[in-house]
């Protein structure tokens, strides 16, 4: 069957294609009018311009290149499977939600609130997050190459990550998490890491204030920390740092291994010190 051709064409109104099927769809705009490619499935969309509301929902096997969601583009893409964006702007919040299989390439978010919450199998690379509070919230299998990342509160609650080469500026990144790597990366953020099992930083460089806490198994290797102080409040660590640590705050058990220690922090009454091995150069 002859795959539908739309080209240079406005839709408007609520639902304009709905269950569109095995579409090619090029030059674009869908304006007033939301949810209008709801239940849709194979399609292809390029250098298409979505300036309404819910306009990817329920959909399976979608392409989409070029293209730009616009402010009221708000909720552009939730529970669809196996979506592909490259080359794209979206300057709406709370797009991708509850979606499995989603592949970000050179993509970029200008206001990215509430975005890309509770999805599985996703794959960024080149992708740049502003305003990006939030950002990954309970996501189940992610692998980032070259995420920028400006939001707090980044990952929440995700589980089994896998990041490298990426700068992420964000308070409270990677709490509450499971099984997550970053890679040659720079985290920039207070209490980085809390309550999370499971975290390996490798050739990375962290500031933070009260750090790397409330850890179960965190695992740092050939890593750098920069005015960073009062880390590792009762977490298991097995930490080898390049520089001085600033200050370590009442590990509760592993090894810490630094250039040095500008202030340790040890409380028998909270911790067992013994329980720690502690080496410096000096």
């Amino acid at each position: 069957m002859e795959k539908k051709n739309y080209r240079q064409q406005m839709f408007t109104g609520e639902r304009a294609l709905f269950q569109t099927r095995d579409a090619l769809i090029a030059d674009c705009t869908f304006a007033n009018g939301e949810s209008p490619l709801k239940e849709s499935g194979d399609l292809a969309l390029s250098r298409c311009y979505f300036r309404w509301k819910y306009p990817l929902w329920y959909c399976k096997d979608v392409l989409v290149s070029d293209s730009v969601w616009f402010e009221n583009a708000r909720a552009g893409v939730w529970y669809t499977d196996r979506v592909t964006v490259s080359d794209s702007l979206i300057e709406a919040p709370k797009n991708f939600r509850r979606c499995d299989g989603v592949t970000l390439a050179n993509v970029s978010f200008s206001n990215a609130a509430e975005t890309l919450w509770t999805c599985k199998n996703v794959a960024l690379s080149d992708v740049t997050v502003t305003r990006g509070d939030y950002f990954g919230m309970n996501c189940d299998g992610v692998t980032a190459d070259r995420l920028t990342l400006y939001g707090n509160y980044g990952f929440d609650g995700a589980k089994n990550l896998y990041i490298r080469n990426s700068r992420l500026l964000t308070k409270d990144a990677f709490w509450n998490c499971e099984n997550v790597t970053v890679e040659d990366s720079f985290i920039s953020g207070e209490y980085l890491g809390w309550n999370t099992k499971n975290l390996t930083l490798v050739n990375c460089t962290v500031e933070s204030l009260q750090g790397l806490c409330y850890i179960e198994n965190l695992v740092m290797k050939n890593c750098r920390l920069v005015n960073t102080t009062l880390a590792f409040e009762y977490s298991t660590v097995d930490a080898e740092i390049t520089t001085k640590i600033d200050s370590v705050f009442n590990p509760a058990a592993g090894r810490i291994r630094a250039k040095s220690i500008g202030q340790l922090i040890m409380e028998a009454d909270k911790i067992d010190p013994a329980r720690t091995q502690i080496i410096t150069e000096e």
